[in-house]
């Protein structure tokens, strides 16, 4: 299920419900969104094992993943993976919205054929429009509680749409031989660092452009504002070291970043609505 992956998921999706809600949500909602999402993420990073098993066994960070060692067949993987799709998909019916619902199902559609099967293997750009499956927590976490979608609700999916591929990328930088041994075609295998240097600052000065967005569009007070322009100052500090003499560590460390960047970001907006 990857669950570390997951938690990411589960950090965007918090905020959106809080700030759907103007303030504390309704806890039976909470508890079946995070639920409901955990186990449609976990279906789909399944789904995901079963499909690149053959480039996992040539990649050595994912060489020990259960259907690669044999631990799980590919038939109890699929078994397991519809499974949790059809659990998800009914807690998600059953106790929040219709959007919520059928906004999980597409963000599980997406990830497994548009990302895993269309676009992975054919262009270097496919984390950027892969990645849209990894924003859809925040809309179906709005839409858990309002069933609809409104301008902070996109403009927080934004937020998450332009920090993926810098943080991605970081990553890929740090694997690009297991990348490039496995065929996958992530950018820093393909570009030259100076290259994937410019595409990450263009994916994060858009990132922090809709953090300061979601700032106005949700009117959140000063020390948001503030806030948010230090992390943004701190991400753009991470990434000027990139083509330096050690890319590799400063790769790693700017994956790391990203991490507290949108963590702390997310946690701004869950303050925000409750103080």
């Amino acid at each position: 299920m990857k669950l570390r992956v997951v938690e990411l998921l589960l950090v965007t999706t918090l905020p959106a419900l809080f700030l759907a809600s103007g303030g504390v949500p309704p806890l039976r909602i909470t508890i079946a969104t995070l639920l409901g999402g955990t186990l449609a993420a976990g279906a789909s990073n399944a789904f995901n094992m079963i499909i690149e098993v053959d480039s996992d066994r040539l990649m050595a960070r994912t060489a020990k993943r259960p259907i690669v060692t044999g631990k799980v067949s590919e038939t109890q993987a699929f078994i397991f993976a519809s499974i949790l799709t059809i659990i998800s998909l009914t807690i998600f019916s059953i106790f929040t919205t219709l959007l919520a619902t059928i906004l999980t199902a597409a963000a599980i559609v997406f990830y497994v054929f548009g990302y895993t099967i269309g676009l992975k293997r054919r262009t270097s750009q496919n984390i950027v429009w892969g990645g849209i499956a990894g924003c859809m927590p925040v809309l179906i976490g709005w839409s858990a509680i309002t069933n609809s979608l409104s301008l902070t609700a996109w403009l927080f999916f934004l937020v998450i749409f332009f920090w993926t591929p810098p943080h991605f990328w970081a990553l890929a930088i740090k694997y690009r031989d297991d990348y490039a041994a496995a065929g996958i075609p992530m950018l820093p295998v393909v570009a030259s660092i100076n290259s994937v240097k410019k595409q990450m600052w263009f994916h994060t000065i858009g990132m922090v452009v809709t953090s300061l967005g979601v700032n106005w569009s949700a009117n959140l007070p000063w020390w948001c504002w503030a806030v948010t322009v230090a992390l943004a100052m701190g991400f753009g500090l991470g990434l000027l070291k990139i083509d330096g003499p050690d890319s590799n560590k400063a790769a790693a460390k700017l994956f790391q970043w990203s991490i507290t960047y949108l963590s702390i970001f997310s946690l701004l907006l869950v303050l925000s609505a409750i103080i």
